[in-house]
């Protein structure tokens, strides 16, 4: 079992004709991902290696089943392939474009209220489930198949641990790259209430950054609500007040969303933390002894 992409995921690609598209849906066949469509407005009729292409999503969904869709569309036309896919009924929408508008994304959280659709994103690195496939940019090789969970704001730390955690022989359930900006679609919370109620996964790592108040909240979610041990990292310790790092959404304003204050409220939790990122997978080896 596995969470949110599965064995049971029909995979359509938004934007499958433009470079980024094309390239990622051929990594994520070579891994094994089901896709069974493209769509690109103006191209239908067309195909890539095979892989029908539509104008519409709703094309896809009827046609092929398509019940999950990942967006590889500019920011100028990601927030209407969002509502797009939402009206066609797709379960799951992986958005990885990136330079969404604030008030495009508070758009999108109010058209998800009510309407069946998850998302993942916008300014994400993905979601893979090894032995099932990837939506996203994670290279192939670094992942394999386990017991543990990854959840991450940063994309390449979201890379960096799951190359960790296979080095050291321990395969990932599901990783998920919930994307660095203010408004996203599934946050921390989310996933770990997922990983929490998943047969397969055993242990999490959560990879946090500094900005907003996300980490504290999930930390408070894994005191009340969680089971399994959770390791954590926040990204950021030495960023100066005021000034965002990377992500948009990583920003410490009026002293508040500090790697330290998010440090302690994990620590306050019982979650495992980890300051530093090369030791991560090391924390993980050891509470995975200790279940045995």
């Amino acid at each position: 079992m596995a969470i949110l992409l599965d064995e049971k995921s029909r995979v359509c690609v938004q934007g499958i004709t433009g470079a980024e598209g094309s390239f990622h849906t051929r990594e994520s066949v070579k891994m094994g991902t089901a896709v069974v469509a493209g769509v690109t407005p103006g191209k239908g009729g067309t195909d890539l290696d095979g892989i029908p292409v539509y104008d519409r999503v709703s094309d896809a969904a009827e046609k092929h089943g398509a019940n999950v869709s990942g967006i590889y569309t500019p920011a100028a036309f990601a927030p209407d392939a969002i509502f797009e896919a939402i009206e066609a009924g797709i379960g799951l929408i992986v958005c990885l474009t990136e330079g969404l508008p604030v008030l495009e994304m508070i758009r999108v959280k109010q058209a998800l209220k009510g309407s069946g659709s998850v998302l993942i994103g916008p300014n994400c690195p993905g979601i893979a489930t090894p032995g099932v496939g990837k939506i996203g940019f994670m290279p192939n090789f670094i992942h394999r198949r386990g017991n543990v969970g990854v959840v991450s704001r940063s994309g390449t730390l979201t890379y960096e641990m799951i190359w960790q955690l296979t080095g050291l022989g321990i395969g990932q359930s599901t990783s998920v790259g919930i994307g660095g900006d203010p408004i996203v679609g599934c946050g921390f919370i989310d996933i770990l209430e997922r990983f929490e109620c998943d047969p397969q996964t055993e242990a999490i790592v959560l990879i946090g950054e500094i900005g907003g108040t996300a980490e504290e909240e999930a930390a408070e979610f894994i005191r009340t609500q969680m089971t399994k041990p959770v390791v954590s990292f926040i990204a950021g310790r030495s960023a100066p007040p005021g000034r965002r790092m990377g992500h948009a959404g990583a920003i410490i304003s009026g002293g508040k969303g500090t790697a330290g204050e998010k440090f302690k409220a994990m620590e306050r939790a019982g979650v495992v933390v980890e300051k530093n990122p090369a030791e991560i997978g090391l924390r993980v080896q050891e509470i995975l002894k200790v279940k045995k």
